[in-house]
């Protein structure tokens, strides 16, 4: 399946999302209602998962689409499917309300239960992340301006830059959710602080923390709190095939998507062995 993806397709499927998120973020108001669990929901969720739903269907009709704001369908539908988009249309609405700027669009393409392909754009960065199994993972920065440009996928990897970047510094850098936190990350850090003498935090929200461990300027995200499939899937993606991974923090195996239940074990996102 993914050998007929051009990366492209999601690319602008997952700009033209963050553009209407951000016609939202830069109103004066911003009306929040409260899901089933408690978690917050704007127009922006919902206008960008239409966008995101609409054209990956009408693209790809036989490939199956799970969003965050869709509907899901029972599991003896789902265990039949060989492939599924994994999609979080606005992934960080707590860091949207807040407007910190730190809140992401996310596409993900799994197989048979590995992601095979993702995209995640920052819009207030205008940054977009992506990887496929058959390119590897990059970052195209100034999109609004490249990819007016980009026709082609040759002419994108020309743009963009080739992921992880070499980097030289020697302190060991811990990814940290803003919104996240727990006493179990809390724990794993001092854990850190045991093996390694100097240790750096950064703070940040959304994926954009997985995007971190893929550019090499973070050594390791520990999720150790709630999280979802769609919350991951375009990361680990974007993670894999920049030469990291993402497993599961009790038994040190890979994750797996598309599962009965979708929510995610606590889990590693690392550049190697931590």
């Amino acid at each position: 399946m993914k050998n007929i993806i051009q990366i492209l397709e999601p690319i602008h499927i997952a700009f033209k999302a963050g553009q209407e998120i951000l016609k939202v973020y830069n109103s004066e108001t911003v009306r929040v209602e409260l899901k089933h669990d408690e978690s917050p929901l704007t127009i922006a969720d919902k206008k960008a998962h239409h966008v995101i739903y609409t054209q990956l269907v009408n693209n790809y009709p036989h490939i199956p689409v799970i969003s965050e704001e869709g509907e899901l369908l029972d599991y003896a539908e789902r265990s039949k499917w060989n492939a599924v988009w994994l999609v979080d249309p606005l992934d960080g609405t707590k860091e949207f309300i807040k407007r910190n700027g730190e809140f992401t669009v996310n596409i993900g393409l799994i197989e048979n239960g590995t992601p095979v392909l993702g995209v995640i754009y920052c819009p207030v960065l205008d940054t977009m992340y992506f990887a496929s199994s058959e390119i590897g993972s990059y970052k195209l920065t100034n999109c609004t301006e490249n990819l007016q440009k980009i026709a082609s996928e040759n002419t994108l990897l020309t743009i963009a830059q080739k992921l992880p970047f070499e980097t030289t510094r020697e302190l060991f850098a811990i990814a940290i959710s803003r919104s996240h936190f727990s006493d179990e990350t809390e724990a794993y850090i001092q854990k850190m602080r045991v093996q390694h003498p100097h240790v750096e935090l950064i703070t940040s929200g959304s994926s954009i923390k997985m995007c971190l461990v893929a550019e090499g300027k973070v050594d390791v995200y520990p999720r150790l709190s709630y999280s979802m499939e769609w919350d991951t899937a375009a990361g680990e993606a974007i993670v894999k095939y920049s030469g990291g991974q993402v497993l599961d923090a009790l038994t040190n195996e890979p994750m797996l998507y598309n599962k009965k239940h979708l929510k995610n074990p606590f889990h590693l996102v690392t550049r190697g062995d931590v």
